[in-house]
């Protein structure tokens, strides 16, 4: 099971509380300054598989992953209470395979938001690429120093709204990490070997949201692609609730109150 953390004291069957799910290098800490702004809210704080206190665990698949989310939630949270999911990048994918598995029989899923999260390649050539890039990567974090390979990868373009504090912010969260552990979740996950998720996101019966950053040009794009019912967050880049968090906790508070007097 996986590490999590339930961050409220009671909560109802007529309350639902919001599972958080990390992207790639993070943890459940990631989501500190956005819980802040939610203290009215029931949080449910997830570390994925070979991150933070769930650093020793592994996962072969992004459905291997999910099962794990499910798992632990139906273990912590049971199978009656009302969850809301919300996941960034690596961690809206996941939660995107949680839609496309049999979790709405296990746990009580009332809805799902989506910060940055590619719905999967279309293409072979794009596939080819990806799982090129991603090896690359995955090897560099088995064999060199974390920070090393660290201060690379927040140089990408899709971190390039990121200011100089907020990086090195994140670079030293960052750097707990184990690179054996990142390299193996890196290619277990990868983009090139996930199935398009687009179909299943829009015969969905569950309420979807995507969010993405206004800044973050390549994810808007895809947005405008997806067709899912999306927000896009002013002075943001790929990682919205980082650089904008109290505006992203005003946008999960409007949705969530929403959501759920449409469900109720």
């Amino acid at each position: 099971m996986l590490y999590s953390r339930a961050l409220f004291s009671q909560v109802t069957t007529n309350q639902p509380v919001i599972v958080w799910l990390h992207g790639l290098l993070g943890s459940g800490d990631d989501w500190s300054e956005t819980l802040y702004c939610l203290s009215s809210f029931a949080h449910f704080v997830i570390d994925l598989p070979g991150h933070g206190g769930s650093q020793a665990l592994e996962c072969d698949s992004l459905p291997m992953c999910a099962e794990q989310v499910v798992t632990t939630i139906q273990a912590q949270l049971g199978a009656r209470q009302p969850v809301i999911i919300v996941g960034y990048s690596l961690g809206a994918r996941i939660a995107m395979a949680v839609v496309n598995s049999d979790a709405s029989e296990r746990i009580n899923i009332q809805a799902v938001l989506l910060e940055g999260g590619n719905v999967g390649l279309n293409n072979e050539p794009a596939r080819v690429a990806r799982w090129q890039q991603d090896s690359l990567w995955a090897q560099r974090f088995a064999c060199e120093p974390i920070e090393t390979v660290l201060e690379a990868w927040y140089q990408q373009p899709v971190f390039g709204t990121l200011n100089t504090e907020q990086r090195n912010s994140v670079i030293t969260a960052r750097r707990n990490n184990v690179g054996s552990a990142i390299a193996k979740m890196l290619t277990a996950t990868s983009l090139a070997t996930q199935a398009d998720m687009l179909p299943v996101l829009q015969r969905s019966p569950l309420p979807i949201h995507y969010v993405c950053g206004e800044k973050d040009t390549k994810f808007q794009s895809l947005a405008s692609e997806y067709a899912l019912p999306t927000s896009v967050l002013a002075n943001a880049g790929h990682n919205v609730h980082k650089e904008q968090p109290q505006a992203f906790a005003a946008l999960v508070e409007e949705w969530v109150t929403t959501t759920t007097v449409s469900c109720s």
